[in-house]
């Protein structure tokens, strides 16, 4: 028998070389053990493992049995999902989202439908498409829009309201249907959608919406919302028009008289009429630079999609805009029975910014000359800025908001910013303090690492550096002085801390160590269905990793959240040392870790 992974890449290859190709017999491959333990091996290690559902069901006790079981549930159709529980979290306007928590059973299940229609519909998915699809990231979208969205006149910033909680069941199946004709293959991803909630102890049916926090709904939605991606390309093949001309008439004639001009400078022998020539032709290529060049009549239609956010960019008129966005709007409500916000859907020249999966977008309009090298290693000057797209930091509302919230400045009343301590983290050892402070700071540096003002970002790193010192020294009741001379490292200072290694040290973060190019969201995967079996290896070697039993019934995967939390019991001991997540144990070991 093959194992999973290679039919999984062969359904990949088929759909990436017949796009309208349709599916069967896939029910068929939920019946398979392998992939269910290639499953466990990408949820355990998440911090949701751990997290119960309804029931008591974790990624704490899988085994073969539990495979088995599941299988035979879905082989005599007696399997059910279970309804998930409903838990709130904040969102950044201070509204709470709401967040499905599955059983682990269901989740496990849904990772092996999420693998399957992974390999199905990501080789037929847009290329515009960046929101949760392996390989592609917040970053991949932006560098898009930079080379995309050169020379657009108008944004359309679509938001559509609650996307995820407003997916229609009957239409999503549909849509599935086309390409997978394996009915009781739906019926598992029918029975994820409406299985319910349980809230406050009491059972809500599900009539709409994928939600939050299933592992299945992140690929369904993109699946969904695929269909607008298809009309997006109908309305940019039908409204792309080129330019009449390569040329404007008058940029055609300046650049005429400025060739007639350069001849005749190479053919007048006398000097006093050549010098005249020469300063006809500076003051020609002068006033060449105050002429359109192209002709401003082309129209072109692009547009990037992050989950449910969209941005397009559009040359043309802002009439063509609103019935553009009138025409979206009526296909998301007749055909995806979704409604497009009418009052954050705005139509925004690209001279301004607009706000985009975190960054400001803009179209520069710079006419400042600039000499840059062409292909063939000539110079030229050109206006090289001109008519293009600016990626930029929104200081006041991401920065500053994020290092209030942090409590790491206070504002004076000249409207300055001063670095303050933390109280929160004076309980920390002085090299973690710097570790908080460093993984903060890397973390907003690598995300803005696109922007064209990354530069502005070596003030917020003071900031922090400043902050960190005070907290340090805050701790120790000293002074910022002492600290630096403490823990002075050549020009700058670093807090050492031992390990077995030997000693290392750990300095504050400079936006030099985040500079463009080094650091990045994307995500480099290794092959795709190369998958790890190392639970299930050490599964079927049946030995406990804590007693040695090797004659038990029954052995089950320990799984803990964080190795940090671990004390100095027997298995915990063990587990420290191999540092692992999950210790594979009998039964009876089982029972005695969760008694103790």
């Amino acid at each position: 028998m093959k194992p999973t992974s290679e039919i999984l890449e062969r359904i990949e290859k088929c759909s990436s070389e017949h796009k309208d190709g349709v599916f069967t017999r896939l029910y068929r491959y939920l019946l398979r053990e392998d992939i269910y333990y290639a499953a466990y091996q990408k949820l355990y290690a998440n911090k949701g493992a751990t997290t119960q559902g309804i029931d008591n069901d974790t990624a704490d006790g899988f085994s073969d049995f539990y495979v088995k079981e599941l299988i035979q549930s879905l082989k005599d159709g007696t399997y059910k999902a279970n309804p998930v529980r409903r838990e709130y979290i904040p969102k950044k306007n201070g509204k709470l989202r709401p967040l499905g928590i599955p059983s682990f059973r269901d989740k496990l299940l849904q990772e092996v439908v999420r693998m399957i229609l992974e390999a199905i519909y990501e080789p037929v998915f847009d290329s515009h498409s960046h929101g949760f699809r392996p390989g592609k990231s917040c970053h991949t979208a932006l560098r898009q829009i930079s080379s995309d969205f050169t020379g657009v006149v108008w944004f359309i910033e679509g938001d559509i309201q609650g996307c995820f909680d407003n997916i229609n069941h009957e239409k999503l199946i549909e849509i599935l249907s086309r390409k997978i004709k394996d009915s009781r293959f739906l019926n598992i991803i029918r029975q994820f959608l409406k299985a319910g909630y349980i809230e406050n102890w009491k059972y809500n049916a599900t009539y709409s919406g994928s939600p939050q926090g299933g592992i299945c709904s992140p690929i369904l939605a993109n699946i969904y919302l695929n269909e607008l991606d298809k009309k997006f390309r109908e309305i940019a093949e039908r409204f792309d028009k080129p330019r009449s001309a390569y040329q404007t008439q008058e940029y055609h004639a300046a650049s005429k008289e400025l060739k007639r001009l350069s001849y005749w400078i190479d053919h007048t022998a006398d000097e006093a009429a050549r010098q005249e020539l020469i300063d006809q032709h500076r003051a020609q290529k002068k006033a060449m630079r105050n002429l359109p060049c192209k002709p401003a009549d082309n129209k072109k239609f692009t547009f990037v999609r992050y989950a449910d956010d969209w941005l397009a960019g559009v040359c043309g008129t802002k009439a063509e805009c609103e019935d553009l966005k009138a025409e979206i709007a009526e296909f998301l409500s007749t055909e995806l029975k979704l409604t497009l916000s009418e009052e954050k859907t705005l139509i925004t020249h690209s001279s301004e910014k607009v706000r985009f999966i975190g960054y400001d977008i803009c179209v520069r309009r710079n006419q400042e000359v600039k000499g840059h090298r062409m292909k063939n290693g000539t110079w030229r000057k050109s206006r090289t800025l001109h008519m293009k797209v600016a990626l930029s930091v929104p200081h006041t509302e991401k920065i500053e908001k994020f290092m209030f919230a942090k409590k790491v400045i206070r504002q004076k009343e000249n409207g300055e910013f001063q670095p303050i301590h933390r109280a929160g983290l004076l309980n920390l050892a002085d090299y973690e303090i710097v570790e908080q402070y460093n993984a903060e700071a890397r973390g907003l540096c690598n995300y803005y690492n696109l922007a064209c003002d990354y530069h502005t970002l070596d003030y917020f790193c003071y900031l922090m550096e400043y902050s960190c010192l005070k907290t340090i020294a805050n701790k120790h009741k000293t002074s910022i002085r002492k600290i630096i001379r403490q823990y002075k490292d050549g020009k700058t200072w670093s807090v050492p801390y031992e390990t077995k290694a030997g000693t290392k040290r750990v300095r504050p973060v400079k936006i030099a160590d985040c500079k463009r190019g080094e650091a990045s969201d994307i995500i480099y995967q290794r092959k795709k269905f190369s998958w790890k079996t190392t639970i299930r290896q050490r599964l079927n070697a049946r030995v406990c990793e804590l007693c040695g039993c090797k004659e038990a019934d029954l052995y089950e995967v320990h799984v803990i959240r964080n190795l940090n939390e671990l004390g100095n019991s027997d298995w915990e001991t063990v587990m420290k040392k191999k540092r692992r997540k999950t210790l594979v144990v009998c039964s009876k070991c089982h029972e005695r870790i969760h008694r103790h």
